[in-house]
C-alpha cells in the first residue's frame, strides 16, 4: 500500500510555535544551521509510532517552552496521509503539560497509538546511531526492534509488555515482598510476551538476511547479521512460541535467587544482541571505519524498506534520516538518493549544508529551516 504524507502540522512542539508543511506526497530535504529545528521536525513525524520518538524523550520534554518556563506546553502533531485515492488525517499529542500519556486520533476519532501503523511506519536513523556497533547491546536491540515493528506492528506492544512484567518482577525480587503466586503470574506474562518478541526478531532477521543476500552490494556494503539470544535461536530452529514461553517461564522461576542477588534478570530476550559483520571485509562492524559503519546501517534500513515496499498489504515505510550525509562520500550520497527514489519511498533528510543534497534537487522539496521557520524553495 503506497502511503504518503501530504501535509504535516506542528503546534507547540519543541522549538515550533505553529508550522505546516505541504508535501503533496514528495520527499523533502531540510537544511539550515545547527539548532534551527531540523531534527525537531523529524522527531515530530517519528511520534506517529509507539514509544518516545527518535530522541527517546519523555512527553514533558517535548512541549514548547518559552524562556524562563520550567514546563513545556501541551503539544500536537497532525498529518494527512494519502494511500491511492483515499486520504486520512492522523494526529497525536498531549492535552496538558502534565499528561502522563499522549492521545491519538485517526480520522478525528480517538484511537490507540498502535493504530498509526495501519497508515504509515516511520524508520529513522540519527547521529546517535553512529555508535550503534560500539555501544552496548541495548541500543542494537532497540534498533532491531524498530525494524521488526515496521513489518509486525504488534511487536511494539509485546516488547512493552515483556519489559513491564520484568520490571515488576525485579521490584518484587529486590524490594519485596516476593509473593510466589504474584511472581508466578508476572513470569508467565513475561514469558508469553518474551516468546513472541523472540519469534518476531528471529523471523525478521532471517527475512532481512535473505533480502541483503539478494541485493546488489553497490555503494552499500552487505552485512552478515545474526542474533545471539538463546530464545531467538529456539525460534529460528522452529520451536513453537508456546513451547518457548514454557521454557522461558521455567527459566525465570529457577533464577529468582540469582536475579535477586544480581539486581537484574540474567536470562530472557532482553539479553539478546544483534551481531553485524562486513561481508566483504570479513570483520565485525565495530572494527570498520565510521563511514563503513554508517553504510552498513543504511544497508540494513534500505533492505528492510525494500522488502516492505513490495508488500501490498501494509503501508510502505517513511524514512527519517537525520544528518545522514555526514559520513557519506559524494558517491554514496547519490546512491542513497537513487535507491530511495527507486524504491518509491518517501524520505525526510536533514543537513546543515544544502550542497550535500545537490543530486536531490528537482526530486525532493528543498526546505530551508531557520529559527524553526520552514521555507519551501524553488526546485
Amino acid at each position: 500500500m503506497r502511503s504518503r504524507l501530504t501535509r504535516i502540522s506542528l503546534a507547540d512542539f519543541r522549538s515550533y510555535d505553529r508550522v505546516e508543511l505541504e508535501l503533496d506526497g514528495a520527499s523533502a530535504f531540510l537544511f539550515g544551521p545547527n539548532g534551527a529545528g531540523k531534527t525537531n521536525f523529524l522527531e515530530a513525524v517519528s511520534f506517529f509510532s509507539p514509544g518516545r520518538g527518535l530522541r527517546g524523550a519523555a512527553l514533558a520534554e517535548v512541549g514548547r517552552r518559552l524562556p524562563g518556563e520550567s514546563e513545556g506546553a501541551a503539544w500536537a502533531v497532525s498529518a494527512d496521509v494519502a494511500a491511492g485515492d483515499a486520504s486520512i488525517r492522523i494526529g497525536t499529542g498531549v492535552e496538558s503539560a502534565e499528561a502522563a500519556r499522549r492521545v491519538a486520533r485517526v480520522a478525528g476519532e480517538p484511537a490507540a497509538v498502535a493504530a498509526f501503523a495501519q497508515h504509515l511506519r516511520p524508520i529513522w536513523l540519527t547521529p546517535a546511531h553512529d555508535r550503534l556497533f560500539l555501544d552496548g547491546a541495548s541500543e542494537r536491540r532497540r534498533f532491531l526492534d524498530r525494524l521488526v515493528f515496521t513489518a509486525a506492528p504488534g511487536h511494539a506492544s509485546d516488547v512493552a509488555s515483556y519489559e513491564r512484567a520484568q520490571r515488576e518482577r525485579m521490584r518484587l525480587l529486590t524490594a519485596g515482598p516476593s509473593d510466589p503466586a504474584w511472581l508466578d503470574a508476572l513470569e508467565a506474562q513475561a514469558a508469553r510476551a518474551g516468546a513472541r518478541v523472540a519469534a518476531a526478531r528471529a523471523q525478521a532477521v532471517a527475512a532481512l538476511a535473505g533480502e541483503i543476500g539478494a541485493r546488489d552490494e553497490g555503494a552499500f556494503p552487505a552485512a552478515i547479521i545474526r542474533l545471539t539470544g538463546e530464545w531467538e535461536q529456539l525460534a529460528g530452529d522452529g520451536m513453537a512460541i508456546d513451547e518457548i514461553g514454557s521454557r522461558l517461564s521455567a527459566a525465570l522461576a529457577q533464577s529468582r535467587s540469582r536475579d535477586a542477588a544480581a539486581g537484574r534478570a540474567l536470562r530472557g530476550p532482553h539479553r539478546t544482541d544483534l551481531t553485524v559483520m562486513h561481508r566483504q571485509q570479513g570483520r565485525p562492524a565495530a572494527q570498520c571505519s565510521t563511514g563503513e559503519q554508517k553504510a552498513l546501517i543504511l544497508n540494513l534500513i534500505l533492505a528492510q524498506a525494500g522488502r516492505l515496499s513490495r508488500a501490498n498489504s501494509a503501508p510502505n515505510p517513511i524514512l527519517l534520516l537525520d544528518e545522514v550525509a555526514a559520513h557519506l562520500d559524494q558517491a554514496r550520497r547519490a546512491a542513497l538518493f537513487d535507491e530511495i527514489e527507486a524504491l518509491s519511498l518517501q524520505a525526510f533528510l536533514t543537513g546543515t549544508d544544502e550542497a550535500l543534497f545537490e543530486t536531490l534537487k528537482g526530486r525532493a522539496l528543498r526546505v530551508r529551516v531557520d529559527a524553526s521557520n520552514l521555507t519551501v524553495l524553488d526546485p
